[in-house]
This record gives C-alpha cells, structure tokens and sequence, in this order.
C-alpha cells in the first residue's frame, strides 16, 4: 500500500495541535491503514497523522517483534505516567538523519478512542510507551527535540538541514 509523503521539518502541521476526531468513520479507518502501511517501511514504531500532513488526533504504535499488533488510537491522552524513566534514542522521518536520546517515563496509561469508536484504555510499557508519548507529541504540535535544550536542539536542526541540502 502506497501513502501520502512524509511532511518536512519545519512544516506547519507538525507544529499545530491536532483536531480531535468526532467518531470512528470508515475513512478514518482507511487513513490508519495508510499510516500503518507508512510506519512499516520507515521502519518505526509510531507514525501520528500530522507526519503525514493530516491535522487529525491519530496515531498508530506497533513496538511488537513479529509487527502486525499496530494499537490504532485517537484523541489519545495519558492519564498516568510512571516515575522511572527510560532513555531511548528518537528520530523522526520528518526531519531525517537525526536522531537524540530522550528520556520519558518507562509506562504510561492511555486513554483513546479505538478502532470500534470506543473509549478504551491500555497500559504501555517500555519501547511502546516511548513510541506513544513520541506520538501524542506530535499531535500536540511538538517534536522530539523539544525535550532536548536549546543548544542541543539547535545543533541537531542544523545538522539535519545541513543532511537535507546534501
């Protein structure tokens, strides 16, 4: 399955919250299966809409070994994060080439709308709670150099256009 280009940095999608999602259509359902399809050939972990230039508050997350487990989520919000933290290495296809650690809580409980249009909630642990907050900043106009100071961010910003320029 072919999907829409990834949006590049600094496009202002990536940097605008996303609108919520009113209900569970059978578009929205196909738009999760393009970003399903887009996350697997990055490859990634996550994919938000706004990656792809779509202002809708949906993500998709598959952090399995096998793949195939994708958890489709909209108008996802944490209701509890632990307190021990894990660093992991993030990049983004919208800005590629650039990769930093970061560090964010080791779990996270979720509450979303799932693929039946129902509220649900799940508790992510590890790799897949790091690929979910990474996602819900996306759909809060935020990228993961935000988390990183403003030097570091700047350098690696610089990097990635100097990356992109060839």
């Amino acid at each position: 399955m072919t999907h829409r280009p990834y949006v590049p940095w600094p496009h202002s999608v990536l940097r605008t919250p996303a609108t919520r999602v009113e209900e569970i259509t059978d578009e929205i359902r196909a738009l999760w299966n393009e970003m399903i399809s887009a996350m697997d050939t990055m490859p990634g972990v996550g994919l938000a809409a706004p990656q792809l230039g779509v202002g809708l508050a949906l993500a998709v997350v598959d952090a399995s070994e096998a793949r195939g487990q994708a958890v489709r989520l909209a108008n996802p919000e944490i209701l509890h994060a632990s307190t021990q933290m894990r660093v992991h290495e993030e990049g983004s296809p919208n800005l590629p080439g650039v990769w930093a650690k970061v560090s964010r809580p080791r779990a996270v409980t979720v509450r979303f709308l799932n693929e039946h249009g129902q509220w649900d909630r799940k508790e992510f642990v590890g790799l897949w709670a790091t690929s979910v907050q990474h996602q819900i900043d996306h759909l809060q106009g935020r990228m993961f150099f935000d988390h990183l100071s403003r030097v570091k961010r700047d350098m690696l910003v610089k990097k990635a256009r100097k990356l992109a320029a060839g």
